[in-house]
């Protein structure tokens, strides 16, 4: 076998893209997928997209965890393959693409700078000890701490939650948040399928957001707040209604080329 690549990475998420508008990439051999993610046997990632032909619009999204299942929705990811089809002259600089979990609109911005159309929210679940579960476009558990987030064992944390009776079976991401004095939020991720701490994950700054909003538990048009991972800044932007629901929801960040090659 031999497969041209291309590597990308959002905010340090890094994944690999491929060019499979002819559909001869072999997607269901999940150990193919997971050999080309390994970071030490590999080209290494923490996902592998895959860009194929959409009638319904500009192309279509497959994406895959690390460990090669296919998987939901990647807000990093979808940032990074709208980069890499513009990049590939296959769009403009207002794009729209299909992915799993439905229809994403995409701007491409100056300096690499890629904005997101993420799928509205309608229901925030809150728990006692400032948790959240929501879905913005994969499940994501939200947890705010009042502690220092770089000093916490996030992978020993997370995956009590992770593989705990309630969540083992489907799995869940499961992120870690502290507000900061200027009110921006810090967070870090434990992505399922990954099975460890990212850099980044657009899903689960996005999700972390609207935690953060349901919390405010007040109508919030046209707001904006800025997130840090450890992979770099982002930025989520969206309309609380007076129903309750988040919408016209959108996450922007920096989405990079690294490299291209043949495995």
């Amino acid at each position: 076998m031999s497969q041209l690549f291309y590597k990308y990475q959002g905010t340090g998420n890094d994944f690999i893209l491929i060019d499979d508008r002819d559909l001869k990439f072999p997607a269901s051999d999940k150990q193919l997928i997971a050999q080309l993610c390994h970071r030490r046997f590999g080209i290494g990632a923490d996902g592998l997209i895959l860009l194929q032909t959409d009638e319904q619009s500009d192309f279509y999204m497959q994406y895959f965890n690390s460990d090669g299942s296919e998987s939901t929705m990647c807000g990093n990811g979808g940032r990074c393959i709208a980069k890499f089809a513009h990049d590939l002259n296959i769009v403009s600089d207002r794009l729209k693409f299909r992915a799993v979990d439905g229809f994403h609109e995409s701007h491409i911005n100056a300096n690499d700078l890629v904005a997101l159309q993420m799928k509205n929210v309608e229901e925030v679940f809150e728990e006692q000890g400032a948790v959240f579960i929501l879905n913005t476009g994969s499940p994501h558990y939200v947890k705010f701490i009042e502690k220092d987030i770089a000093q916490i064992d996030i992978v020993q944390m997370a995956r009590e939650i992770r593989y705990s009776e309630r969540f083992k079976k489907e799995g869940i991401n499961v992120n870690f948040v502290q507000v900061m004095p200027d009110q921006s939020l810090a967070v870090r991720t434990y992505e399922r399928g990954v099975e460890d701490e990212t850099y980044s994950c657009g899903t689960g700054v996005t999700a972390s957001a609207i935690a953060f909003a349901s919390m405010q538990n007040r109508i919030l048009p046209n707001f904006t707040l800025r997130l840090g991972t450890p992979g770099g800044a982002l930025r989520v932007t969206f309309e609380r209604t007076e129903t309750g629901q988040f919408q016209d929801v959108w996450l922007e960040g920096p989405a990079k080329f690294v490299y291209q090659g043949v495995y």
